[in-house]
């Protein structure tokens, strides 16, 4: 873990194989079990072979230490995370090469689609997909681009409320009020989305295409999104008639989705080529490409911690909350408030970081009328003493725009052969008869160059800045188990062990009546068990009469429960495939 910058280990935690329960192994294998029997036609030809080289086996739950392990041969590695992490910190992770895996597993009453990430979905979603050369580039590119993404305060919010809500789901000890309340929560936070941010269309572009994309043929595409491969009833549910396909485009960014709902549409890639092309359309919409006027519109909406980068190379961080443009629409002043930072090439320079900016920074951005068309920042030392830029002289300096600034000069500041950054005292700055800065607020420092050439979402040396509410760090909490729930996992438990202890014959058969009549009294409308016996007796004890019982006490629990009939009747069909 120690590649990893300081402000993303928080994320990494312990994975403590030890914590997963014989029933969330049980889970485990059920899913695994159905998902290859499906996906080994439906899924893009490389899932199969994905989940052999990665190192995803049926029986049990990964160790993520040999999941990393294997895919390292195709450049990736793995790492154990707690649910729900921030976006940015995500896309971080993966442009370093890693794959984030939800150490968490999936309860049994989530068996098909769980609300929150758990293993399932990384492991045995995201990893196999890996192997594949061109998908994997995709992947690094998108998380390059989303890394630059502007995520608005709404953003944040949204994902905080999505948080809270798939963990109080995934928790077995949450109440029914606690719930509502955090759909409602969700709801609220929905309607009060002003604006689609960068973010949100890029999470779009995510969804429709690692997550829940389709490839091939339109009229005959295989799965490769890891929403889809993750999920036994959405894997089967999407290529029916019922689920519009579409051409992926750029476009796919205009579409929303419900995360607590089937997709009634998916998007189509010919081939994984297209994905990146249909990346790159989007980030040439972006304002860490689009620069100007434009892009700091972008991040002033978005109220949250951006940068905007000049062209000499310096770079503002922080909230920026206005830029004032000049007669012909050039921007001419920026304005953050709020702690700010300062870089270059994306590393904090000496003294200025947010503590020093703590109420906000402003800059003129353009022109000198002395220099009407050479970028301040290239000004020799000999046009600089020309407009007494010198230590210890007193300076006015005035920008096409109409910006006029005076002021003793204090310092320099030169990087790489191109000024950067002017500090002065004393300093008075004005623009159309509005005082910008005056003596009594400090030290004036004046961000040097003529345009703004980027924006971009997040400080510039996260680091530096230090926390952001966009990489705050949280844990999934961990299940507390009752004296009933630890008599449920030792009877899944003890059935286990007689799989793995390779017991057959009668000696099977009569461990078995012992286990589930036990099991049965406590739980009765536990099903899973109950198909676990069946699938070792069919392989191990053939002939027992105890078979025709459990198949019947499968069949009353189906007609009892119809969201679980699909459930038992697909267990059924693979219980002698051992």
């Amino acid at each position: 873990m120690e590649f990893l910058p300081p402000h993303l280990r928080k994320y990494v935690v312990e994975q403590h194989y030890e914590k997963y329960t014989p029933v969330d192994q049980a889970v485990w294998r059920y899913i695994l079990r159905q998902l290859k029997a499906f996906l080994s036609k439906h899924a893009h030809e490389c899932y199969v072979e994905g989940l052999e080289k990665t190192g995803i086996d049926v029986e049990r739950i990964p160790k993520i230490s040999e999941i990393s392990a294997k895919i390292e041969k195709f450049g990736w590695r793995a790492l154990p995370v707690s649910g729900f992490i921030p976006p940015a910190a995500f896309m971080e992770l993966q442009a370093l090469g890693v794959l984030p895996v939800a150490s968490d597993m999936r309860t049994l009453d989530h068996l098909l689609y769980t609300p929150a990430p758990d293993i399932v979905h990384e492991a045995a979603g995201h990893a196999p997909i890996l192997i594949h050369p061109e998908f994997s580039e995709y992947l690094r590119k998108y998380a390059q681009v989303a890394k630059k993404a502007i995520i608005s305060k709404e953003d944040l919010d949204m994902y905080e409320a999505i948080r809270e809500l798939s963990d109080i789901k995934e928790n077995p000890n949450s109440t029914a009020a606690e719930i509502a309340a955090a759909e409602k929560n969700l709801d609220t936070v929905g309607k009060n989305v002003s604006h689609i941010s960068e973010a949100a269309e890029l999470g779009r572009m995510n969804w429709w295409t690692a997550e829940y994309g389709l490839i091939g043929p339109l009229n005959n595409p295989k799965i490769f999104g890891a929403g889809l491969l993750s999920s036994v009833g959405e894997s089967k549910w999407c290529l029916s008639e019922k689920v519009k396909k579409i051409p992926l485009t750029v476009d796919c960014i205009k579409v929303g989705y419900d995360i607590t709902e089937p997709q009634p549409q998916l998007f189509v890639a010919p081939d994984f080529k297209t994905l990146s092309k249909v990346l790159d359309d989007m980030a040439n919409q972006m304002a860490f490409r689009l620069g100007g006027l434009a892009s700091l519109e972008k991040v002033i909406q978005a109220q949250s911690v951006n940068t905007a980068e000049l062209n000499s190379g310096i770079q503002m961080s922080g909230q920026v909350i206005e830029a004032i443009t000049d007669n012909n629409k050039q921007v001419a002043y920026i304005r953050l408030q709020g702690p700010s930072q300062l870089s270059f090439q994306d590393k904090e320079l000496s003294g200025h970081n947010k503590k020093y900016h703590a109420q906000g920074f402003g800059t003129p951005v353009g022109f000198l009328k002395s220099f009407p068309t050479k970028c301040p920042s290239t000004l020799t030392d000999s046009e600089w003493a020309s407009l007494q830029v010198s230590t210890g002289q007193t300076t006015r300096l005035e920008y096409t725009s109409g910006v006029a600034v005076t002021g003793n000069v204090q310092n320099r500041l030169v990087k790489n052969g191109t000024t950067v950054l002017l500090t002065l005292t004393n300093a008075r700055a004005e623009f159309n008869g509005r005082v910008l800065f005056e003596p009594s607020w400090g030290t004036f420092d004046i961000a040097i160059g003529s345009t703004v050439v980027s924006a971009f979402g997040g400080p510039a040396d996260r680091e530096a800045y230090g926390e952001t509410t966009d990489f705050v760090a949280k844990r999934v909490p961990t299940p507390k188990y009752s004296a009933t729930d630890l008599t449920k996992h030792a009877h899944y438990g003890a059935v286990r062990k007689l799989r793995e202890e390779q017991v057959s014959g009668d000696k099977l058969t009569q461990e078995l009546q012992k286990i589930l009549s036990a099991h049965r009294d406590v739980f009765p409308e536990d099903w899973l068990l109950i198909l676990e016996a069946i699938e070792l007796i069919k392989a191990r004890a053939v002939n027992t009469p105890y078979l025709n019982d459990l198949e019947q006490a499968l069949a009353d629990l189906a007609k009892k429960d119809a969201k679980i009939q699909g459930l038992i009747t697909d267990g059924l069909i693979l219980s002698g495939a051992l």
